[in-house]
């Protein structure tokens, strides 16, 4: 146990605090829930920063961080949804879970064919998950600050995140097809 898997394990430990938080019913909840997704989005990029510069890699924290990740933001947007029942959160959020999905179930397959590395994290992923994190946040938060509607904001926000994890799928999936194409496994 190393300190970048404590933090993805922390991360985990968040998820059932936020969601509890996330129903209680005060007028502190909605922010409370915010910040603790806040602070699981940075213990994500801490664990990742100090994995780096502490040289501190493990095969279980490259299998966890990502599932603590989907966890967490699966978890938001299943609330978000149950809480503003429409299509108009539901279209992005379908979107959102079922490229992880998708994206999860291609890197396992790559993986198995040893080309992993080929559909590794790249910049635009990066993007996508800071646009997400912040849209969910906002979305989360559900009180105005001053003149700001915080959920307005975020569900712009959500909507570019989901043209981005559309844009990076189709990144992922140009990047395998490669190899997938010449997989005798695939048809």
């Amino acid at each position: 146990m190393n300190v970048p898997n404590s933090l993805t394990l922390a991360r985990i430990v968040m998820i059932p605090v936020f969601m509890l938080l996330f129903f209680l019913p005060f007028h502190w909840a909605a922010p409370a829930s915010a910040i603790i997704f806040g602070l699981a989005g940075l213990t994500d990029w801490l664990d990742g920063y100090l994995a780096r510069r502490l040289e501190q890699y493990s095969n279980f924290g490259a299998f966890l961080d990502p599932v603590a990740d989907k966890l967490m933001v699966v978890a938001a947007l299943v609330l978000l949804v149950q809480h503003d029942a429409s299509p108009l959160l539901a279209i992005p959020a379908v979107i959102i879970i079922g490229r992880e999905i998708a994206i999860s179930a291609l890197r396992e397959w790559m993986s198995e064919l040893g080309e992993r590395a080929s559909i590794a994290v790249s910049w635009l992923g990066k993007v996508k998950t800071t646009a997400q994190m912040v849209a969910i946040f906002l979305m989360l938060w559900r009180h105005d600050i001053a003149w700001i509607p915080t959920y307005t904001l975020g569900m712009v926000l959500l909507y570019a995140s989901a043209g981005l994890t559309l844009w990076s799928m189709f990144n992922y999936l140009k990047a395998a097809w490669p190899t997938l194409k010449d997989d005798d496994r695939l048809l």
